[in-house]
This record gives structure tokens, sequence and C-alpha cells, in this order.
């Protein structure tokens, strides 16, 4: 039974494991539970024994989190819940057949950083699931790690970095009218003032990327290099979105040393509690193999059919379990938290009786998307893990504590262009594909284009043909408040208008595949930090029944989402009652800026 609690007296004795018949009682915090002994059971919760929970979501985070679920947990019922036919969520990779081989096109996510903690998260994942001989990395020594491209104000600029002399980095940084005085805005951060905090608390008031970063450096900075960074990532508006939650290091190292520039020279860096304890696992594991050490030392990776494998390998792995169901096409139509009262007793073979009351289920009312007539079940769970948008699950809870903070978390909408051409020269440069930022003239950029990436040099080995494979992405913020989007063929036509101004490419495609991504990319705008401290108090009056993880909370990227489904997962495994899924927002999980001495 799930979440019972001591009615009669309260015993506080943690960690003690008393043996009777080949059982344990496990006493913990004020309850006492009953499981089979034995050392090989990895999870900790014997409430969940006989329980089920239910997984909101089929996209990435739903089935990475139902997967650490079942795995830890394989006497408890897990049921995963998708409103669409397909698995997989934001990854999308496709093959498709060009008439003289197969191509790989994404749609999604492409490749994969192995940048720690969260990156190694995933590959640990990868490791589980055997996935690692479908790796393909690309090396930091490779053109796509050492050239980076912006366009500005009308043609590609290589961004200093690996592979760059100092001479030539700083030939290009007084030449370059991208970078026309960031060399002493940079120089002179360290005296420009800290911006006036609202009180002396650890909570001074959130900012905007742009303005946070115009201050301290240049409006310049922000408009030309900025702005190009955070289309690549969020596809947003650098004065929209948040300095505290996507650059949490700049804005405490004004905080709390009142510039970058001094925390640079101390080494600062931050420090997150919930880091910890997977640093430790990593620092204790034995030798990894060398397509492990490949991985982790690459700049980044993907998958032989592309990113989608590990979606598809997630599905199949669940799919062979008896403890987890999966169900597609099946809609959530409200969630309800409820109070089951009716007492039980639990008697052990020493003077020691305990009565015990359930604990809140969760009611979910789900209906198939082919029931004509419409038909509403209801269905309670011990638990439920939400990893759909914030924005659904805030319309979702009608009744009990409000989620309503969570609706103020917008997405953006983008169209991602896949083209491949036979010609395997088509491009007249060779990296990993240039952005776009906002300061870049109408006439350079009509079609309100954010990126395009060069496939061909950053995912090499996916295909079975020689050629040139490119993906342009369009929109995002740009498109905000937009009633219609354009069709395929317009986002078609839009695609190669950009890459025949910019890099001269004049042939035809040899195929061309265009998709709609609507609402794929959650904005953490200003003030997000703030209304996530509110969800996690909301949330813990679900008294752990309701977790969310997914990418409308804590990071966007692939890893993020990995990181917050396990972390999700591995709570309920550990029988941590009051946790959300957003305890790094909790003013008592703030991280350490650390000294690199007092690490």
């Amino acid at each position: 039974m799930l979440g019972w609690k001591s009615s009669q007296q309260t015993i506080r004795i943690h960690r003690t494991l008393l043996e009777s018949n080949g059982h344990c009682l496990v006493i913990r915090g004020n309850s006492i539970l009953q499981r089979p002994f034995t050392s090989s059971n990895p999870g900790n919760n014997a409430n969940l024994r006989d329980g089920n929970i239910a997984v909101l979501g089929g996209g990435i985070t739903g089935l990475v989190n139902a997967y650490y679920l079942a795995r830890y947990l394989p006497h408890t019922k897990i049921t995963l819940f998708e409103g669409t036919p397909r698995l997989g969520g934001w990854l999308r990779s496709t093959q498709v057949d060009v008439g003289t081989g197969k191509v790989v096109f994404e749609q999604g996510p492409r490749s994969v950083r192995p940048s720690r903690p969260n990156g190694w998260v995933t590959l640990d994942l990868i490791r589980d699931l055997g996935l690692e001989d479908q790796v393909l990395t690309t090396s930091k020594e490779s053109l796509a790690a050492q050239n980076r491209f912006i366009y500005f104000p009308d043609h590609l600029v290589r961004l200093p970095g690996p592979g760059t002399s100092i001479l030539n980095a700083i030939y290009s940084m007084l030449s370059e009218p991208i970078f026309r005085g960031l060399m002493w805005a940079c120089m002179t951060e360290f005296s420009k003032p800290a911006r006036v905090k609202a009180d002396k608390s650890y909570d001074n008031d959130d900012e905007s990327i742009g303005s946070f970063m115009s201050r301290r450096v240049s409006s310049g900075f922000v408009n030309n290099i900025v702005s190009a960074g955070i289309h690549g990532i969020y596809a947003g508006d650098v004065y929209q979105l948040s300095i505290r939650t996507i650059f949490p290091w700049f804005w405490y190292a004004e905080n709390l040393m009142g510039s970058a520039s001094k925390a640079l020279v101390e080494k600062r860096s931050l420090q997150w509690k919930q880091d910890a304890a997977l640093e430790a696992e990593w620092a204790r594991e034995p030798p990894v193999s060398n397509a492990m050490k490949a991985m982790r030392s690459s700049s980044v990776y993907t998958f032989k059919k592309g990113v989608g494998q590990l979606a598809d390998q997630l599905v199949t792995k669940l799919q062979a379990l008896s403890n987890v169901a999966i169900r597609t096409e099946t809609l959530i139509e409200e969630i309800q938290p409820s109070q089951d009262r009716d007492t039980e007793t639990v008697s052990a073979k020493f003077p020691i009786t305990i009565s015990f009351t359930h604990g809140m289920q969760i009611q979910i009312l789900t209906r198939s998307v082919n029931d004509v007539p419409r038909q509403v079940q209801t269905e309670s769970f011990d638990h439920t893990v939400s990893t759909i948008s914030g924005k659904a699950l805030s319309g979702l809870v009608k009744s009990g504590p409000s989620l309503a903070m969570l609706s103020q978390t917008s997405s953006v909408t983008v169209m991602v262009v896949n083209l491949h051409y036979s010609n395997p020269s088509v491009l007249p440069v060779r990296g990993f594909g240039y952005l776009l930022p906002r300061s870049l003239s109408f006439e350079q950029n009509p079609e309100r284009a954010l990126g395009v990436i060069f496939d061909s040099d950053a995912t090499i080995g996916q295909d079975e043909i020689p050629g040139t494979k490119i993906t342009v992405m369009l929109g995002g913020h740009w498109w905000d408040g937009w009633a219609a989007y354009p069709d395929e063929e317009h986002g078609a036509s839009m695609a190669k208008a950009i890459l025949k101004r910019h890099l001269g490419v004049s042939e035809e495609p040899q195929a061309v595949r265009v998709g709609l991504q609507r609402d794929c990319i959650p904005q953490y705008t200003v003030g997000h930090h703030r209304r996530m401290e509110q969800a996690n108090d909301a949330l813990k009056k679900f008294s752990g029944r309701l977790r969310v993880a997914g990418n409308s909370y804590n990071g966007v990227g692939l890893n993020d989402c990995v990181r917050s489904a396990r972390d999700v997962a591995m709570g309920l495994v550990e029988d941590a009652d009051e946790r959300t899924g957003l305890e790094s927002f909790d003013p008592k999980n703030h991280p350490t800026f650390t000294h690199a001495k007092e690490k």
C-alpha cells in the first residue's frame, strides 16, 4: 500500500532493518513497511511494492522516467499515457530514401553534448540500453567543432575558439564589425556597478539576458552575439528570457561578487547540491569502455539512425516489461487529488502494533481519442509523474492546490527544413553551421531564420550515400503571435532562398523534408525561477503524489530532460515523500559559489 501514516504513534528510527521470516520491516521516518529482504532489490521504497504509478507524456522525458521506475521498482505497475499515436516526443529521426540510398533527416535534436553532469547521465543511460555501438562521435578536433559561424552583417564570421590561433583571434576581434568594442567592454566589465538590489536577500530581482549583458558588457555584444546563441538553443528573444535561469553563473557572480570578471579571476564556480551524489558515483565507478571514453571526450555525438534511436530503444525495453503498460492515443481530461482514509493495522512478531491511514492518491480522468461518443474513465494512481508541458498540466489540475503559475511558461514554434544535395561540395565552407543574430538586417533575413546546420560535417557517418545535408531552422520568437504559419512548400522555398543569399547555393536539392514543430521549446522568461519556487510549494501540498519533469522547468535540452526524468524516478525509488521534481528551485537548495581552492 502507498503512503501509510501512523495514526497512533510516531516512530522516528531511521535506516533500521529488522529481519523476520525472510522479510524485513523497514522503519523510516514515521512509517513501518514490509517487503522481501533480498540484497538484489535495488529499490528502497517498499510502499510501492504493489503500488501503481502513472507517467503522463510519451516524449523522451516520460520514456526515461518510466524506464528507471520499471527498472528499480519491478513490482510496481507503471502506466505511461501518450495522447498521440507515436512515442518519442520531439525526437524525430527519419531515414529517407533519396533514390540512390538512404539519408537521416532530423526534425528535432540532431546531436548531443557529453557535458557533465547532465550529459553523463545520458551516457549512463545509453550504456544501460546497450546502444554504445550505435553511437557516432564528432571529435573536438573536427571541422564541425572548430568552425562555428555567425552571419553578420553580410557574411559568415568564424567565432574564435578551438583551432584558432591567438593572432587570428585578435585580428578577427579588431577587424570584424560583429566584435566592435567588445574587447574594451570585456576589459572594463569589472568597473561597472552592480544592479541596485531590491533588498539584501539572496533572491535579488530577475532580469532579462539582454538587459543584464547590456549593462555588464555592451548592447552590441547582446544583439550581435548573445542573441544568435539564444536563437540556436531556445529560438527565443534575448530581451525576454531570464538571466537567472539560463545563465545562473553570471547572475550569482554579480549578486555575490559584484562582477563576472572578479569571479573569473578567482575561478569561482556554481556547485549544486543535487550534483554532489552523481559526482561521487562517477568517482567510484569501475573503468569504462573505450566507446564510453570516446563519447565522454567528444564534441558532440549522435546515433547511426538518428537521435530518435534513443527513444526507439527505450520503447523496445519498456514493451518487454510485464509491469509496464503503454497507452497511446489516450487523452488526459483532468487530474484530481483524492484522500482515502480507510485504516489498516500491521502487527509484527514483537510487541508493537501500528495502524496506518492510506495517503492521498491521484485520480486521472482519461479518454481514448477514438471513442465515439466520448467516454471518460477515472483511474486512481499512488503516484503520478507529469512530463507534459507545465502549461498543459496547469489546465488539467482543476481542484486541489492551484498550479496556475505554470501556465505562464509559453513556448515557441519552429519550422525545420532538411535538405540533401547530391553534390558533396555544395557549401563554400566546412563546419558546424551558423546562427543569425537579432541585429541582422531584414534584407538579409526576411524569412526570419534562426540558424543553419551543416549536418554533413556535424554528424558524419549516418547516411548511405555521399552528398551535402543541411538543416534550416525558421521562426521561433520571430513568429510569436502569428495566426498562421507557412505551409511545407513555402517553408522549402524560404530555406532555399536563405542558402542562396547567404552561401550562394543555387543547386536544387535531391530531397527536402519540412516539419512544423508547434510549441516545441519552452521559454524561461524573466521571473521563471520565482514561478518555479511557487510551483514547488504548490506541488508539496500533493504530499509527493504529483511530481513533474521535462523541459518546462529546468533545461530544454535532451540531457536536461533525461536528468530530470531520472531524478524524479530515483526520488520515488528512494521513498522521498516530499519531492516534487522542482527541488532545485527551493531556497534551501541554492548553489554555492565556490572558490577553486574550496573544492
